[in-house]
């Protein structure tokens, strides 16, 4: 009896299914690679907003943020006068000339609340302004609250998906949600899901331990590379002074933020 004309035979059936698996395997191999460029990028990232900075120094004998006479070189941002600055707020300050002066004392600090500006933040309009990194920053806190960072508005984004960096003061450290150690002058790689909060969580903790053992010793709480939050399950620590903790590779969720600590 003959084949109906709209029927497939088993070999007809056989080809499609192979196709369909080499399309959905190139797919899976293809986001693989993307995301292996993208931890790649966390490095050269790194190793720039470095060469930003000591280069700052170099020329300008301060920490971009903290500078006490920025002003002198790049004028004011709002109309106050040094040291501070009028509060801003919204993404309209984006697009505006000046800066602030910061204290001088080494330590750029966060905004005391939301809309107003923080060293933290001037820390990246500075390096902007010096024409040291790339981009156009508002050196102000987003409206919810001191701690909102928003990508390209007030802090650099990464190359990799929804991520992002900051720069502050962190110091010494006893809150038991991160490992006991001194960040000093920390750069921070997280994500951000758009509340009041700094960088979040974005790394699985394989991840994270790649990018710690070719940058620093592969240890969460431990050496330059610290990775947060411990008792979010980036690392296997059971108290956030167990230094000799992995981090817990059996996890396949994002459950780290790197801090890239004493930095500058």
């Amino acid at each position: 009896m003959p084949r109906s004309a709209s029927a497939f035979s088993l070999v007809e059936l056989s080809i499609v299914l192979v196709i369909l698996g080499l399309m959905t395997g190139g797919i899976l191999g293809g986001q693989a690679l993307i995301r292996a460029a993208e931890l790649r990028s966390v490095s050269t990232e790194y190793q720039r907003w470095i060469t930003a900075t000591q280069t700052f120094r170099d020329k300008y004998f301060a920490i971009p943020g903290d500078m006490s006479n920025a002003t002198m070189f790049w004028g004011f941002q709002g109309t106050a006068a040094a040291p501070g600055c009028v509060s801003n707020s919204g993404i309209s300050a984006v697009t505006s000339t000046g800066t602030c002066d910061g204290n001088g004392n080494g330590l750029p600090g966060l905004s005391a609340a939301a809309a107003t500006t923080g060293e933290s933040y001037q820390f990246w309009r500075q390096l902007a302004s010096a024409g040291l990194v790339e981009g156009v920053y508002s050196g102000i806190a987003g409206t919810i609250g001191p701690f909102e960072i928003n990508a390209g508005i007030n802090v650099p984004r990464s190359k990799m998906n929804n991520a992002l960096w900051s720069a502050y003061f962190r110091g010494t450290q006893g809150d038991t949600r991160y490992f006991s150690a001194n960040y000093g002058n920390a750069f921070v790689v997280g994500a951000k899901n758009g509340s009041d909060n700094n960088n979040l969580a974005l790394f699985r903790p394989e991840e994270a331990w790649n990018i710690d053992t070719k940058m620093d010793d592969g240890k969460p709480g431990t050496g330059k590379i610290i990775g947060l939050y411990w008792n979010n399950l980036c690392a296997t620590a059971v108290s956030n002074t167990d230094y000799a903790s992995n981090y817990n590779l059996a996890s396949s969720n994002p459950q780290c933020v790197l801090y890239f600590t004493n930095a500058y």
